[in-house]
Protein backbone atom coordinates (compact mmCIF):
# COMPACT_ATOMS: atom_id res chain seq x y z
CA UNK A 1 0.00 0.00 0.00
CA UNK A 2 2.65 2.72 0.72
CA UNK A 3 4.59 1.43 -2.78
CA UNK A 4 1.24 2.41 -4.30
CA UNK A 5 1.22 5.81 -2.35
CA UNK A 6 4.17 6.58 -2.76
CA UNK A 7 3.86 5.45 -6.61
CA UNK A 8 1.65 8.21 -7.35
CA UNK A 9 4.01 11.31 -5.95
CA UNK A 10 5.17 13.61 -8.78
CA UNK A 11 8.84 12.31 -9.36
CA UNK A 12 11.48 15.06 -9.04
CA UNK A 13 12.66 16.56 -11.92
CA UNK A 14 16.80 15.78 -12.73
CA UNK A 15 18.82 19.10 -12.53
CA UNK A 16 18.90 21.28 -15.24
CA UNK A 17 15.39 20.65 -16.41
CA UNK A 18 13.87 22.97 -14.36
CA UNK A 19 13.88 25.12 -17.06
CA UNK A 20 12.40 22.95 -19.69
CA UNK A 21 8.38 23.94 -20.24
CA UNK A 22 5.87 22.30 -22.32
CA UNK A 23 4.13 25.21 -24.44
CA UNK A 24 0.45 25.41 -25.47
CA UNK A 25 0.44 22.04 -26.16
CA UNK A 26 3.90 21.79 -27.70
CA UNK A 27 5.98 18.21 -26.75
CA UNK A 28 8.99 18.84 -26.69
CA UNK A 29 10.48 21.06 -24.96
CA UNK A 30 12.46 24.25 -25.61
CA UNK A 31 15.61 23.36 -27.72
CA UNK A 32 18.36 22.95 -25.77
CA UNK A 33 16.91 25.62 -22.97
CA UNK A 34 20.19 25.68 -20.68
CA UNK A 35 19.62 27.02 -16.80
CA UNK A 36 22.85 29.24 -15.83
CA UNK A 37 24.01 25.81 -13.89
CA UNK A 38 24.65 25.09 -17.57
CA UNK A 39 26.21 28.54 -18.50
CA UNK A 40 29.54 29.53 -17.03
CA UNK A 41 30.09 32.68 -17.97
CA UNK A 42 33.24 33.36 -15.99
CA UNK A 43 35.09 30.56 -17.91
CA UNK A 44 33.73 30.87 -21.53
CA UNK A 45 34.46 34.36 -21.32
CA UNK A 46 38.16 34.09 -20.33
CA UNK A 47 38.42 31.03 -22.63
CA UNK A 48 37.34 31.15 -25.77
CA UNK A 49 38.63 27.71 -26.37
CA UNK A 50 36.15 26.20 -24.08
CA UNK A 51 32.87 28.75 -25.70
CA UNK A 52 34.31 26.67 -29.00
CA UNK A 53 33.79 23.09 -27.53
CA UNK A 54 30.48 24.65 -26.52
CA UNK A 55 29.27 25.33 -30.11
CA UNK A 56 30.38 22.00 -31.42
CA UNK A 57 29.27 20.06 -28.49
CA UNK A 58 26.03 21.92 -27.48
CA UNK A 59 25.14 18.97 -25.15
CA UNK A 60 28.22 19.92 -22.76
CA UNK A 61 26.93 20.57 -19.45
CA UNK A 62 29.50 23.37 -17.34
CA UNK A 63 28.48 23.34 -13.55
CA UNK A 64 29.05 26.44 -11.32
CA UNK A 65 27.96 26.82 -7.33
CA UNK A 66 25.99 30.01 -7.29
CA UNK A 67 28.12 31.29 -4.55
CA UNK A 68 26.95 35.07 -3.23
CA UNK A 69 23.77 35.38 -5.20
CA UNK A 70 21.59 33.31 -3.54
CA UNK A 71 19.41 32.80 -6.55
CA UNK A 72 19.26 36.13 -7.58
CA UNK A 73 17.88 36.65 -10.90
CA UNK A 74 15.02 33.20 -11.49
CA UNK A 75 13.00 34.01 -13.95
CA UNK A 76 10.97 31.69 -16.20
CA UNK A 77 13.16 28.84 -14.60
CA UNK A 78 16.91 30.71 -15.42
CA UNK A 79 19.03 31.69 -13.19
CA UNK A 80 21.48 35.12 -12.91
CA UNK A 81 25.10 33.74 -13.04
CA UNK A 82 27.67 34.24 -10.05
CA UNK A 83 29.85 36.14 -12.95
CA UNK A 84 28.04 38.40 -14.85
CA UNK A 85 30.49 41.09 -16.65
CA UNK A 86 30.49 43.11 -19.81
CA UNK A 87 32.40 41.65 -22.90
CA UNK A 88 34.73 43.91 -25.11
CA UNK A 89 32.67 46.04 -27.23
CA UNK A 90 32.51 44.36 -30.68
CA UNK A 91 33.11 47.78 -32.77
CA UNK A 92 36.44 48.18 -31.02
CA UNK A 93 37.16 44.20 -31.38
CA UNK A 94 40.01 43.47 -34.19
CA UNK A 95 37.89 41.77 -37.48
CA UNK A 96 39.06 38.55 -37.01
CA UNK A 97 38.02 38.22 -33.28
CA UNK A 98 34.35 39.49 -33.90
CA UNK A 99 32.70 36.43 -35.12
CA UNK A 100 33.73 34.93 -31.90
CA UNK A 101 32.87 37.85 -29.60
CA UNK A 102 29.71 38.13 -31.13
CA UNK A 103 28.79 34.14 -30.49
CA UNK A 104 30.01 34.85 -26.97
CA UNK A 105 27.89 38.09 -26.57
CA UNK A 106 24.91 35.89 -27.88
CA UNK A 107 25.45 33.42 -25.57
CA UNK A 108 25.55 35.92 -22.33
CA UNK A 109 21.83 37.17 -23.38
CA UNK A 110 20.76 33.72 -22.53
CA UNK A 111 20.30 34.25 -19.25
CA UNK A 112 17.01 35.75 -18.44
CA UNK A 113 16.25 37.95 -15.14
CA UNK A 114 13.62 38.46 -13.22
CA UNK A 115 11.95 41.91 -14.03
CA UNK A 116 9.11 41.44 -11.59
CA UNK A 117 11.59 43.54 -9.09
CA UNK A 118 12.91 46.38 -10.26
CA UNK A 119 15.71 46.68 -8.37
CA UNK A 120 16.84 42.97 -8.28
CA UNK A 121 20.19 42.51 -10.87
CA UNK A 122 20.09 46.58 -12.05
CA UNK A 123 24.07 46.55 -13.00
CA UNK A 124 23.22 42.91 -14.53
CA UNK A 125 20.28 44.06 -16.55
CA UNK A 126 21.87 46.98 -18.05
CA UNK A 127 24.78 44.91 -19.15
CA UNK A 128 22.32 42.41 -21.22
CA UNK A 129 20.84 45.71 -22.87
CA UNK A 130 23.96 47.14 -23.73
CA UNK A 131 24.62 43.73 -24.94
CA UNK A 132 21.77 43.23 -27.36
CA UNK A 133 21.93 46.32 -28.56
CA UNK A 134 25.45 45.42 -29.84
CA UNK A 135 24.43 42.80 -31.41
CA UNK A 136 21.08 44.46 -33.15
CA UNK A 137 24.20 46.73 -34.58
CA UNK A 138 26.20 43.77 -35.46
CA UNK A 139 23.50 42.12 -37.20
CA UNK A 140 22.38 45.14 -39.19
CA UNK A 141 25.91 45.77 -40.53
CA UNK A 142 27.16 42.27 -41.08
CA UNK A 143 28.58 41.80 -44.49
CA UNK A 144 29.75 38.34 -44.33
CA UNK A 145 26.82 34.97 -44.39
CA UNK A 146 26.39 34.11 -41.06
CA UNK A 147 27.82 30.21 -40.48
CA UNK A 148 26.00 27.95 -38.79
CA UNK A 149 27.15 28.03 -35.09
CA UNK A 150 25.94 31.69 -35.32
CA UNK A 151 22.43 30.72 -36.70
CA UNK A 152 21.90 28.05 -34.18
CA UNK A 153 23.45 29.96 -31.10
CA UNK A 154 20.87 33.15 -32.11
CA UNK A 155 17.74 31.08 -32.34
CA UNK A 156 18.85 29.63 -28.66
CA UNK A 157 18.69 32.91 -27.41
CA UNK A 158 15.46 33.86 -29.43
CA UNK A 159 13.87 30.86 -27.95
CA UNK A 160 15.51 31.31 -24.24
CA UNK A 161 14.10 34.75 -24.08
CA UNK A 162 10.79 35.16 -25.94
CA UNK A 163 9.65 31.54 -25.45
CA UNK A 164 8.71 32.23 -21.43
CA UNK A 165 5.69 30.77 -19.47
CA UNK A 166 3.26 34.22 -18.98
CA UNK A 167 3.55 35.46 -15.62
CA UNK A 168 -1.09 34.52 -14.52
CA UNK A 169 -3.25 37.65 -13.99
CA UNK A 170 -5.69 37.38 -11.40
CA UNK A 171 -8.22 37.69 -13.87
CA UNK A 172 -7.51 34.31 -15.28
CA UNK A 173 -9.03 32.93 -12.64
CA UNK A 174 -12.61 34.90 -13.69
CA UNK A 175 -15.21 32.68 -15.79
CA UNK A 176 -14.71 32.78 -19.65
CA UNK A 177 -18.13 34.41 -19.49
CA UNK A 178 -16.95 37.41 -17.80
CA UNK A 179 -14.48 38.17 -20.14
CA UNK A 180 -14.51 41.21 -22.21
CA UNK A 181 -12.29 41.51 -24.64
CA UNK A 182 -13.13 44.77 -25.51
CA UNK A 183 -13.44 46.56 -22.26
CA UNK A 184 -10.34 44.83 -20.20
CA UNK A 185 -7.22 46.55 -20.10
CA UNK A 186 -4.15 44.98 -21.48
CA UNK A 187 -1.58 43.68 -19.08
CA UNK A 188 2.24 45.27 -20.15
CA UNK A 189 4.82 42.90 -19.81
CA UNK A 190 7.72 44.27 -17.25
CA UNK A 191 10.13 42.88 -19.08
CA UNK A 192 10.00 44.47 -22.31
CA UNK A 193 12.67 46.85 -22.21
CA UNK A 194 14.82 44.03 -22.44
CA UNK A 195 12.06 41.61 -25.25
CA UNK A 196 11.97 44.60 -27.15
CA UNK A 197 15.68 44.32 -28.36
CA UNK A 198 15.34 40.77 -28.74
CA UNK A 199 12.64 40.93 -31.24
CA UNK A 200 14.49 43.80 -32.82
CA UNK A 201 17.76 41.82 -33.44
CA UNK A 202 15.00 38.35 -34.71
CA UNK A 203 13.45 40.60 -36.97
CA UNK A 204 16.46 41.88 -38.47
CA UNK A 205 18.07 38.66 -38.25
CA UNK A 206 15.28 37.12 -40.55
CA UNK A 207 15.54 39.67 -42.68
CA UNK A 208 19.20 39.95 -43.27
CA UNK A 209 20.42 39.17 -46.67
CA UNK A 210 23.47 37.46 -44.75
CA UNK A 211 20.93 35.00 -42.87
CA UNK A 212 20.72 31.81 -45.56
CA UNK A 213 17.46 30.69 -45.57
CA UNK A 214 18.28 26.70 -46.11
CA UNK A 215 20.65 26.73 -43.12
CA UNK A 216 18.68 28.52 -40.91
CA UNK A 217 15.34 26.35 -41.62
CA UNK A 218 16.92 23.41 -39.64
CA UNK A 219 16.77 26.04 -36.53
CA UNK A 220 13.55 27.81 -37.28
CA UNK A 221 11.74 24.74 -37.90
CA UNK A 222 7.84 23.40 -37.10
CA UNK A 223 8.44 23.59 -33.31
CA UNK A 224 9.73 26.91 -33.28
CA UNK A 225 6.90 28.32 -35.17
CA UNK A 226 4.48 26.50 -33.24
CA UNK A 227 5.43 28.50 -30.45
CA UNK A 228 6.11 31.71 -31.86
CA UNK A 229 2.59 31.71 -32.81
CA UNK A 230 1.42 30.68 -29.41
CA UNK A 231 2.84 34.17 -28.66
CA UNK A 232 0.44 35.79 -30.81
CA UNK A 233 -1.87 35.41 -27.70
CA UNK A 234 -0.21 38.24 -25.32
CA UNK A 235 -2.21 40.52 -23.69
CA UNK A 236 0.77 43.31 -24.75
CA UNK A 237 -0.01 45.20 -28.05
CA UNK A 238 3.85 45.79 -28.77
CA UNK A 239 5.01 41.99 -28.19
CA UNK A 240 2.19 41.34 -30.69
CA UNK A 241 3.34 43.90 -33.46
CA UNK A 242 6.44 42.81 -33.60
CA UNK A 243 5.27 39.08 -33.92
CA UNK A 244 3.65 39.82 -36.39
CA UNK A 245 6.36 41.59 -38.42
CA UNK A 246 8.60 39.05 -37.49
CA UNK A 247 6.23 36.03 -38.86
CA UNK A 248 5.35 37.69 -42.04
CA UNK A 249 9.41 38.03 -42.83
CA UNK A 250 9.62 34.32 -42.07
CA UNK A 251 6.71 33.34 -44.21
CA UNK A 252 8.65 35.14 -46.90
CA UNK A 253 11.86 33.97 -46.43
CA UNK A 254 11.32 30.53 -45.87
CA UNK A 255 9.23 29.71 -48.22
CA UNK A 256 9.12 25.85 -47.44
CA UNK A 257 7.65 26.44 -44.38
CA UNK A 258 4.70 28.51 -46.05
CA UNK A 259 1.73 25.81 -45.64
CA UNK A 260 2.59 24.64 -42.50
CA UNK A 261 2.39 28.46 -41.34
CA UNK A 262 -1.28 28.47 -43.42
CA UNK A 263 -2.52 25.34 -41.61
CA UNK A 264 -1.15 26.04 -38.00
CA UNK A 265 -2.86 29.49 -38.16
CA UNK A 266 -6.10 28.08 -39.31
CA UNK A 267 -6.03 25.82 -36.01
CA UNK A 268 -5.65 28.66 -33.77
CA UNK A 269 -8.58 30.30 -35.87
CA UNK A 270 -10.59 26.61 -35.53
CA UNK A 271 -10.09 27.24 -32.17
CA UNK A 272 -10.68 30.17 -31.00
CA UNK A 273 -14.52 30.02 -33.33
CA UNK A 274 -15.43 26.92 -31.96
CA UNK A 275 -13.71 26.15 -28.64
CA UNK A 276 -12.46 29.69 -26.47
CA UNK A 277 -13.64 32.56 -28.40
CA UNK A 278 -10.69 34.08 -26.72
CA UNK A 279 -7.90 35.06 -28.18
CA UNK A 280 -5.71 38.63 -27.99
CA UNK A 281 -3.98 37.93 -31.33
CA UNK A 282 -6.75 37.41 -34.19
CA UNK A 283 -6.35 41.11 -35.67
CA UNK A 284 -2.87 40.81 -36.62
CA UNK A 285 -3.00 37.40 -37.60
CA UNK A 286 -5.92 38.36 -40.34
CA UNK A 287 -3.33 41.04 -41.01
CA UNK A 288 -0.64 38.79 -42.27
CA UNK A 289 -3.27 36.83 -43.96
CA UNK A 290 -4.36 39.76 -45.78
CA UNK A 291 -1.48 39.99 -47.45
CA UNK A 292 -0.58 36.43 -47.88
CA UNK A 293 -4.16 35.92 -49.69
CA UNK A 294 -2.89 38.81 -51.75
CA UNK A 295 0.27 37.30 -53.07
CA UNK A 296 -2.41 33.69 -53.81
CA UNK A 297 -1.96 33.29 -57.44
CA UNK A 298 -4.55 32.69 -59.71
CA UNK A 299 -6.87 29.88 -60.41
CA UNK A 300 -7.31 29.88 -56.80
CA UNK A 301 -6.71 26.56 -55.16
CA UNK A 302 -8.80 24.45 -53.54
CA UNK A 303 -7.15 24.60 -50.13
CA UNK A 304 -7.40 28.68 -50.50
CA UNK A 305 -11.19 28.58 -51.16
CA UNK A 306 -11.42 26.14 -47.82
CA UNK A 307 -10.04 28.53 -45.95
CA UNK A 308 -12.59 31.06 -46.54
CA UNK A 309 -15.46 28.65 -46.29
CA UNK A 310 -13.97 27.22 -42.95
CA UNK A 311 -12.16 29.70 -41.58
CA UNK A 312 -12.70 33.37 -42.48
CA UNK A 313 -16.62 33.16 -42.66
CA UNK A 314 -17.39 31.41 -39.13
CA UNK A 315 -14.70 34.22 -38.02
CA UNK A 316 -18.12 36.32 -38.34
CA UNK A 317 -20.08 34.59 -35.42
CA UNK A 318 -18.03 35.27 -32.01
CA UNK A 319 -18.98 38.27 -30.41
CA UNK A 320 -15.74 39.95 -30.19
CA UNK A 321 -15.69 40.51 -33.80
CA UNK A 322 -15.49 44.42 -33.23
CA UNK A 323 -11.73 43.81 -32.28
CA UNK A 324 -10.71 41.94 -36.00
CA UNK A 325 -13.68 42.92 -38.14
CA UNK A 326 -11.51 45.49 -40.28
CA UNK A 327 -8.52 43.21 -41.12
CA UNK A 328 -11.50 39.95 -41.44
CA UNK A 329 -13.46 41.94 -43.90
CA UNK A 330 -10.06 43.02 -46.06
CA UNK A 331 -9.35 38.93 -46.04
CA UNK A 332 -12.85 38.13 -47.25
CA UNK A 333 -13.05 41.41 -49.77
CA UNK A 334 -9.29 40.21 -51.16
CA UNK A 335 -10.68 36.62 -52.06
CA UNK A 336 -13.90 38.29 -54.14
CA UNK A 337 -11.71 40.84 -55.70
CA UNK A 338 -9.39 37.45 -56.63
CA UNK A 339 -12.12 35.16 -57.74
CA UNK A 340 -15.62 36.96 -58.12
CA UNK A 341 -16.92 33.54 -58.39
CA UNK A 342 -16.93 33.77 -54.67
CA UNK A 343 -18.93 36.51 -53.97
CA UNK A 344 -22.36 34.01 -53.59
CA UNK A 345 -20.54 31.94 -51.05
CA UNK A 346 -19.23 35.43 -49.38
CA UNK A 347 -23.02 37.14 -49.14
CA UNK A 348 -24.68 33.73 -48.20
CA UNK A 349 -22.12 33.18 -45.13
CA UNK A 350 -22.62 36.78 -44.29
CA UNK A 351 -26.70 35.92 -44.38
CA UNK A 352 -25.84 32.95 -42.51
CA UNK A 353 -23.95 34.56 -38.97
CA UNK A 354 -26.30 37.96 -39.52
CA UNK A 355 -26.58 39.29 -36.10
CA UNK A 356 -30.37 39.44 -34.59
CA UNK A 357 -29.68 41.48 -31.43
CA UNK A 358 -26.64 43.53 -32.18
CA UNK A 359 -27.24 46.62 -33.75
CA UNK A 360 -23.43 47.82 -33.76
CA UNK A 361 -21.93 44.50 -35.02
CA UNK A 362 -25.26 44.63 -37.67
CA UNK A 363 -23.85 48.08 -38.91
CA UNK A 364 -20.48 46.77 -39.38
CA UNK A 365 -22.20 43.49 -41.56
CA UNK A 366 -23.71 46.08 -43.71
CA UNK A 367 -20.48 48.09 -44.21
CA UNK A 368 -18.63 44.54 -44.95
CA UNK A 369 -21.58 43.79 -47.37
CA UNK A 370 -20.92 47.15 -49.43
CA UNK A 371 -17.64 46.33 -50.14
CA UNK A 372 -18.57 43.06 -51.33
CA UNK A 373 -20.99 44.03 -53.45
CA UNK A 374 -18.66 46.36 -54.73
CA UNK A 375 -16.56 43.71 -56.20
CA UNK A 376 -19.57 41.00 -57.27
CA UNK A 377 -20.15 40.89 -60.99
CA UNK A 378 -23.94 40.32 -62.52
CA UNK A 379 -24.16 36.84 -62.53
CA UNK A 380 -23.21 36.41 -59.24
CA UNK A 381 -25.56 39.21 -57.49
CA UNK A 382 -28.57 37.41 -59.48
CA UNK A 383 -27.82 33.90 -57.54
CA UNK A 384 -28.54 35.57 -53.91
CA UNK A 385 -30.57 39.04 -54.62
CA UNK A 386 -33.45 37.54 -53.19
CA UNK A 387 -32.12 36.84 -49.53
CA UNK A 388 -29.97 39.33 -49.63
CA UNK A 389 -32.93 42.32 -50.19
CA UNK A 390 -35.09 40.53 -47.77
CA UNK A 391 -32.25 41.00 -44.72
CA UNK A 392 -31.69 44.65 -46.41
CA UNK A 393 -35.40 45.32 -46.28
CA UNK A 394 -35.46 44.09 -42.18
CA UNK A 395 -32.21 46.55 -41.85
CA UNK A 396 -34.45 49.54 -43.66
CA UNK A 397 -37.10 48.90 -40.82
CA UNK A 398 -34.70 48.73 -37.91
CA UNK A 399 -35.43 50.81 -34.83
CA UNK A 400 -31.79 51.43 -34.23
CA UNK A 401 -31.40 54.72 -36.72
CA UNK A 402 -27.96 53.64 -37.75
CA UNK A 403 -28.63 50.49 -39.15
CA UNK A 404 -31.33 51.87 -41.51
CA UNK A 405 -28.80 54.92 -42.30
CA UNK A 406 -26.11 52.36 -43.02
CA UNK A 407 -28.69 49.95 -45.02
CA UNK A 408 -30.39 52.93 -47.24
CA UNK A 409 -26.30 54.44 -47.65
CA UNK A 410 -26.00 51.05 -50.11
CA UNK A 411 -27.52 53.43 -53.03
CA UNK A 412 -24.93 55.84 -52.77
CA UNK A 413 -22.18 53.01 -54.05
CA UNK A 414 -22.65 53.61 -58.34
CA UNK A 415 -22.25 49.93 -59.18
CA UNK A 416 -24.28 48.70 -56.18
CA UNK A 417 -27.26 51.27 -57.63
CA UNK A 418 -26.15 49.74 -60.80
CA UNK A 419 -26.59 46.14 -60.05
CA UNK A 420 -29.97 46.84 -58.13
CA UNK A 421 -31.67 48.79 -61.07
CA UNK A 422 -31.04 45.96 -63.91
CA UNK A 423 -32.73 43.71 -61.39
CA UNK A 424 -35.39 46.27 -59.72
CA UNK A 425 -38.40 43.90 -61.13
CA UNK A 426 -37.19 41.46 -58.46
CA UNK A 427 -35.46 43.80 -55.94
CA UNK A 428 -38.21 46.83 -55.44
CA UNK A 429 -41.39 44.29 -54.46
CA UNK A 430 -39.09 43.37 -51.75
CA UNK A 431 -38.05 46.57 -50.14
CA UNK A 432 -40.67 48.87 -51.11
CA UNK A 433 -42.81 47.94 -48.34
CA UNK A 434 -40.32 48.98 -45.80
CA UNK A 435 -39.50 52.03 -47.72
CA UNK A 436 -42.85 53.34 -47.72
CA UNK A 437 -43.23 52.26 -44.03
CA UNK A 438 -39.94 54.30 -43.45
CA UNK A 439 -41.42 57.35 -45.11
CA UNK A 440 -44.44 57.23 -42.72
CA UNK A 441 -43.93 55.83 -39.33
CA UNK A 442 -39.55 55.49 -39.34
CA UNK A 443 -39.23 58.30 -35.73
CA UNK A 444 -35.89 59.23 -37.45
CA UNK A 445 -35.78 62.22 -39.77
CA UNK A 446 -32.45 61.13 -41.59
CA UNK A 447 -34.04 58.19 -42.37
CA UNK A 448 -37.02 59.45 -43.81
CA UNK A 449 -35.19 61.77 -45.83
CA UNK A 450 -32.65 58.95 -46.99
CA UNK A 451 -36.30 56.42 -47.93
CA UNK A 452 -37.29 59.09 -49.66
CA UNK A 453 -34.12 59.66 -51.59
CA UNK A 454 -34.30 55.98 -52.45
CA UNK A 455 -37.86 56.09 -53.17
CA UNK A 456 -37.39 58.65 -55.88
CA UNK A 457 -34.31 56.55 -57.41
CA UNK A 458 -36.63 53.77 -58.32
CA UNK A 459 -39.63 55.99 -59.26
CA UNK A 460 -37.04 57.88 -61.70
CA UNK A 461 -36.10 54.93 -63.25
CA UNK A 462 -39.11 52.66 -63.68
CA UNK A 463 -42.28 54.56 -62.95
CA UNK A 464 -44.37 51.83 -64.37
CA UNK A 465 -42.97 49.15 -62.55
CA UNK A 466 -42.95 51.39 -59.26
CA UNK A 467 -46.32 51.95 -59.68
CA UNK A 468 -47.51 48.72 -60.16
CA UNK A 469 -45.52 47.99 -57.23
CA UNK A 470 -46.85 50.65 -54.78
CA UNK A 471 -50.55 49.61 -56.07
CA UNK A 472 -49.74 46.02 -55.14
CA UNK A 473 -48.30 47.05 -51.48
CA UNK A 474 -51.90 49.35 -51.31
CA UNK A 475 -54.07 46.60 -51.63
CA UNK A 476 -51.94 44.39 -49.70
CA UNK A 477 -51.47 47.25 -46.92
CA UNK A 478 -55.71 47.44 -47.30
CA UNK A 479 -56.16 43.56 -46.94
CA UNK A 480 -53.83 44.09 -44.18
CA UNK A 481 -56.15 46.61 -42.17
CA UNK A 482 -59.19 44.52 -42.94
CA UNK A 483 -58.13 41.11 -41.77
CA UNK A 484 -57.10 42.80 -38.51
CA UNK A 485 -60.18 44.69 -38.56
CA UNK A 486 -62.10 41.46 -39.02
CA UNK A 487 -59.26 39.76 -36.30
CA UNK A 488 -59.95 42.74 -33.82
CA UNK A 489 -63.74 42.46 -33.76
CA UNK A 490 -63.41 38.92 -33.52
CA UNK A 491 -61.86 39.10 -30.33
CA UNK A 492 -64.08 41.75 -29.01
CA UNK A 493 -67.23 39.31 -29.57
CA UNK A 494 -65.27 36.79 -28.16
CA UNK A 495 -65.04 38.78 -24.97
CA UNK A 496 -68.47 39.88 -25.00
CA UNK A 497 -69.22 36.43 -25.10
CA UNK A 498 -67.44 35.32 -22.13
CA UNK A 499 -68.37 37.87 -20.22
CA UNK A 500 -72.02 36.96 -20.75
CA UNK A 501 -71.53 33.63 -19.77
CA UNK A 502 -69.48 34.81 -16.55
CA UNK A 503 -72.73 36.98 -15.64
CA UNK A 504 -75.47 34.13 -16.43
CA UNK A 505 -73.37 31.52 -14.41
CA UNK A 506 -73.28 33.78 -11.18
CA UNK A 507 -75.80 32.21 -8.19
CA UNK A 508 -78.48 34.08 -7.10
CA UNK A 509 -78.63 36.02 -4.27
CA UNK A 510 -80.61 34.01 -0.94
CA UNK A 511 -83.62 36.08 0.25
CA UNK A 512 -83.14 37.32 3.62
CA UNK A 513 -84.47 34.45 6.34
CA UNK A 514 -87.16 35.96 8.12
CA UNK A 515 -87.06 35.92 11.79
CA UNK A 516 -89.89 34.57 13.78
Amino acid sequence: MIKQILGRLPKKEKPGKSGEKDLAGVGSSLPDTRTTTDLTMSSRIANPNNYTAAVTNPGQNYTVKNAHHGGAGVSNGFLAPPVFEALPSLRDAPAPEKPSLFLRKVVMCCVVFDFTDPTKDVKEKEIKRQTLLELVDYVTSATGKFPEPAVQEVIKMVSTNLFRVPNPAPRENKPLESFDMEEEEPIMDPAWPHLQIVYELFLRFVQSPETDAKLAKRYVDHGFIIKLLDLFDSEDPREREYLKTILHRIYGKFMVHRPFIRKAINNIFYRFIFETEKHNGIAELLEILGSIINGFALPLKEEHKLFLVRALIPLHKPKCVSMYHQQLSYCVTQFVEKDCKLADTVIRGLLKYWPITNSAKEVMFLGELEEVLEATQPAEFQRCMVSLFRQIARCLNSSHFQVAERALFLWNNDHIEVLIKQNSKVILPIILPAIERNTKEHWNQAVQSLSLNVRKIFMDHDPVLFEECLKKFEEDEAKETALRSKREATWKRLEEIASSKTISSEPAVPPEATVH
